[in-house]
């Protein structure tokens, strides 16, 4: 770990102190949600799938599980966009759990454009990896199909178009069209080796080789793809995401150039890294559709495995899931010979710069705050010296400097350290990530997006690139350029501030009650639960409570689970088709006894009733009225539930025109 000049001494003994120790950036009432980074709307987003272009824009898939954290169970969620970097959610694609074979694993979508498997052409159809109910539960290889242009498929069979073949692993088949063969080319993960797979109508399917590759873990999310280089030379590219943790490499997309001779893959030398942070795993690249053999585009999860959990968008913004930004990739010589993939953010990133900030040529000896603050930008410079020993800069740094994350270059690696400020990593293992450097040079250009939950830095026009989760405390918001053993210059210092593009909307309609202004109005209320006023957050002893709107909401966990009561609202007629309220708490149905619920009531009777689902986070609940058109009604808001979460949460009660 290499920190700054000013607070070296203080950091060494830091970096050897468990993280732990460290003192926790306070928390703020505030969004955790990236600005411009790709998120998950609700719940949880882990493998990306690769994306196809159709109908002039691109069609993203990911998985996407709506049960979290209950269970593990995936779909396909699909979104699209134009630029790469303003996304519109589509909604599930892939539906889970709709088959005797359950989930939806990774794998990839293709346009059929010549209609071999005879769904229509242009059909999109998808080979992904579901358990085999009838085969033991074993991975297995499964078609699915869409005919209204990628948004909603459904399954070929419920059989396996590629059984298993015998293997614990057998998963996230990657599927390309071998013009020069005339036939579909699946690859698929398996273990510590890629097996490859041939077809001409993607529903029958022919083994056709392997390549092994031990010592670095279990290989997932393959990738195959041929391109052009810069010097004009053709190269095959064999991707895989990988984990090099335990010889100090990183976890994330390692790839081979070589030759793919259609039964297998002849590599060039070992394995390089596309990147070197912590958190860019199961990623997928994709053809530029405008320079298909000199450019792709490539995205990745940021997460990783070992903390997977680890984040405040859970509690504080009801998700977990965020993609790295776009990034184009190409493919470059090297000066000693060999060929590496480069990578850069997608031009699109232009298109929504709220304001730039030139400092010009900035000479730092020492450690020099900048006035600039913020938590999405990015930055840019030219960084040269003579003689010292670490350069670089400190980000979401706080007020009193005690906490950031640095990112610079040492000897001979770059890096981006995390260390310093809040992280996932409760292991203490993975806080710094390093590239190579050449110890003989003297100078280096950095690029480095920052958002509100991530780090992206990008070393001499992505030569190398690192993506990691840093979790920031809102308000750590400053810069300081910093050198240590001499002094540098910082030329075409540019901070480019980027607008939010995952704004949430917030549905219209007439509010029915949202519990501002410290009162109930005229709600009645029985019982202890609910206090003599609507509640500002979390009571004493309740983990964060967030998802509600405004300052006030109801929530009965007022001394803990044991209290119970009545609230219930005065009568309004249904005049819309839809009744729409953020609701949370715990999982108890009304009718099951003790309910925790919400619930509808005409002439008395319960018509519509609702429940949370053990979980602090209010999400939206839609109640179709359509048919109660006219009638007279009121909500009720139930917490007769003294055990584990017995306790209820609502807020924003609208009657709106849309669901």
């Amino acid at each position: 770990m290499r920190p700054s000049l000013l607070l070296a001494a203080a950091l060494l003994l830091a970096s050897v102190t468990p993280v732990e120790h460290i003192d926790a950036a306070p928390v703020a009432a505030t969004t955790y949600r990236p600005a411009y980074h790709h998120t998950v709307p609700d719940y949880w987003m882990n493998d990306p799938q690769r994306p196809i272009y159709l109908d002039g824009q691109f069609h993203y898939y990911y998985l996407y599980n709506n049960d979290y954290p209950r269970t593990n169970h995936t779909a396909w969620r699909r979104t699209t966009t134009t630029d790469l970097v303003r996304f519109t959610d589509r909604g599930v694609a892939v539906p889970k759990d709709t088959t005797v074979n359950g989930s939806i694993w990774s794998g990839s979508a293709v346009v059929d454009a010549n209609n071999t498997a005879g769904f229509g052409r242009n059909a999109v159809v998808v080979l992904a990896t579901q358990e085999h109910a009838a085969g033991n539960n074993a991975q297995a290889q499964f078609l699915w199909y869409s005919t209204d242009r990628g948004a909603t498929f459904r399954p070929y069979s419920a059989a396996p178009v590629i059984p298993n073949p015998g293997r614990v692993d057998s998963r996230d088949p990657k599927t390309i069209w071998d013009g020069e063969r005339n036939r579909w080319v699946t690859v698929l993960a398996e273990n510590d080796r890629l097996s490859f797979y041939t077809s001409t109508d993607l529903k029958t399917w022919q083994r056709a080789g392997e390549w092994y590759m031990p010592g670095l873990g279990v290989l997932e999310c393959p990738d195959l793809f041929k391109m052009v280089a810069d010097d004009g030379t053709t190269k095959w590219v064999l991707g895989a995401s990988a984990n090099g943790k335990h010889i100090g490499q990183p976890n994330t997309y390692a790839y081979w150039t070589g030759t793919f001779t259609g039964n297998g893959f002849q590599q060039e030398g070992t394995h390089q890294w596309l990147d070197y942070g912590w958190d860019w795993y199961a990623a997928v690249t994709w053809e530029n559709p405008a320079n298909p053999l000199g450019s792709r585009y490539a995205i990745g999860w940021m997460n990783n495995w070992d903390y997977a959990a680890n984040t405040p968008t859970w509690a504080n913004d009801g998700f977990n899931g965020t993609n790295s930004i776009v990034r184009e990739v190409k493919l470059k010589r090297q000066a000693g010979g060999g060929y590496s993939l480069v990578s850069q953010p997608v031009d699109g990133l232009g298109g929504i710069v709220a304001g730039t900030t030139s400092l010009g040529t900035v000479q730092v000896n020492g450690n020099l705050p900048l006035s600039y603050a913020g938590d999405a930008y990015e930055l840019t410079a030219d960084i040269s010296w003579s003689q010292l020993n670490n350069v670089g800069l400190q980000l979401r740094k706080s007020a009193d400097g005690s906490r950031h994350a640095d990112v610079g270059v040492f000897g001979n690696y770059t890096y981006l350290n995390r260390g310093f400020t809040n992280h996932p990593d409760t292991s203490g293992r993975f806080l710094e990530s390093k590239s190579p450097f050449d110890p003989a040079r003297k100078s280096v250009r950095l690029r480095i997006l920052v958002d509100r939950t991530s780090i992206e830095v990008f070393v001499d026009d992505g030569k190398y690139a690192h993506s990691s989760e840093v979790f920031a405390a809102p308000g750590d918001n400053g810069i300081a350029l910093y050198t240590d053993g001499g002094s540098a210059t910082f030329a075409n210092l540019t901070i480019r501030t980027l607008n939010s593009v995952n704004t949430q909307p917030v549905p219209t309609g007439t509010v029915l009650a949202d519990f501002e202004n410290g009162t109930y109005g005229t709600w009645t209320r029985t019982g202890t639960a609910f206090g003599t006023a609507p509640a500002t957050g979390a009571l004493p002893d309740q983990q964060p409570v967030g998802g509600y709107l405004g300052d006030g909401l109801v929530n009965t966990y007022l001394g803990g689970d044991a209290s119970t009561g009545l609230l219930t609202s005065p009568t309004f007629k249904i005049n819309q088709r839809y009744l729409k309220f953020l609701i949370g708490g715990g999982n108890h149905p009304n009718g099951a006894g003790y309910a925790t619920s919400v619930n509808l009531l005409v002439d008395g009777q319960i018509v519509r009733t609702a429940t949370g689902r053990d979980e602090e986070y209010l999400r939206w609940a839609t109640w179709d009225v359509g048919d109660l058109r006219g009638r007279t009604a009121r909500i009720q808001i139930v917490d007769n539930n003294t055990g584990g979460w017995g306790h209820i949460s609502a807020d924003q009660f609208l009657l709106t025109s849309t669901g």
